[in-house]
């Protein structure tokens, strides 16, 4: 039964492949470098992070994504640096990036809780198929027997504000790669811009309980728009108890999509615990409420983070990333 689906599903995972090529996080808003370099420096301390995602558990060849980032200040908090290696995996396809952002961040009040930041990240990103996946019952004439790769050159930007209630960014990314010529690697999907817009508040609900809504809007001008619509309950910000709820959504017309496509994703459900001020853990279940519903068995994705606290600093509660 697993071989037959993977079968079935192998064309719609490279169709995939061809449209949203950048990985997808259930905990993005403590991935914030993931998807804006403008973020850097935002806790204005030395931030480590980790993420490990496997989704679709059951289905072979379904994705597996890790990624690590480091973040700092410098400049007297005004500008943020960060490094961020990134490896996916789905089907035969093998996407493994690292960047380096820089983030130039204006205060917008005495303080400096109040920021508008402008990030830039370069680096090189590794694109390659796995041939040994491939086992159509006709072979294609350029299909490779063994791993096809070639490394890129990529630049992307964001911008990135934040005071103590609210935070909006907005991002691109595979800003240089879409041009490369990749055509030579008849398997190789050639890399897309893909757009984030995020926007979140912190509503105090009493001294020990706080409400966090937030939403992260998707888009790669080819595949279907992606909306995730979140809320944390935060209490004592210590632990962070909440969920998402994802589905596609129609902001213009896409006549190349397939016309009955499900809108349909998944619901999230997710917990966060900061044992101190210094370390976090974090774990997020995908439940498939679309096509895959019955078919796979979830989505898991674990986080860990660690902050090297610095003293006569001002400290920013653990509250949106």
């Amino acid at each position: 039964m697993k071989r037959l689906l993977w079968i079935l599903w192998l064309p719609a995972l490279f169709q995939v492949c061809y449209a949203q090529q950048d990985a997808q996080f259930s905990q993005y808003m403590f991935n914030g470098i993931y998807i804006n370099p403008a973020y850097a420096g935002y806790r204005e301390q030395l931030n480590l992070h980790a993420f490990y995602r496997t989704q679709w558990t059951g289905i072979k060849g379904a994705p597996r994504t890790m990624c690590m980032a480091v973040d700092a200040i410098a400049n007297d908090g005004n500008v943020g640096l960060a490094l961020q290696v990134s490896s996916d995996r789905l089907g035969a396809q093998r996407n493994d990036g690292v960047y380096a952002n820089y983030a130039y961040r204006i205060r917008l009040n005495d303080d400096g809780t109040s920021r508008l930041a402008f990030g830039i990240g370069v680096g090189a990103v590794q694109l390659g198929v796995d041939g040994a996946w491939l086992t159509p019952n006709d072979a294609e004439p350029d299909q490779p027997m063994g791993m096809q790769t070639t490394i890129v050159p990529d630049a992307r930007a964001g911008v990135f504000f934040a005071n103590e209630k609210f935070y909006a960014g907005f991002s691109a990314d595979n800003l240089v790669s879409q041009y490369i010529d990749v055509n030579r690697y008849a398997f190789i999907p050639k890399p897309k811009p893909h757009y984030y817009l995020t926007v979140g508040m912190l509503l105090p609900l009493s001294y020990d309980f706080q409400l966090k809504p937030s939403f992260l809007l998707k888009d790669d001008r080819g595949g279907p728009t992606s909306l995730d619509i979140n809320a944390f309950l935060i209490i004592s910000e210590r632990f962070w108890i909440g969920g998402s709820y994802r589905t596609g959504v129609k902001l213009y017309n896409k006549d190349y999509l397939q016309k009955n496509l499900s809108q349909l994703n998944s619901a999230v459900g997710a917990i966060q615990f900061f044992p101190n001020g210094s370390f976090r853990l974090g774990y997020a279940y995908d439940f498939s409420i679309g096509p895959l519903q019955g078919y796979s068995g979830g989505t898991h994705e674990l986080s860990i983070g660690y902050f090297f606290q610095k003293k006569h600093i001002r400290m920013l509660s653990p509250r949106y990333f």
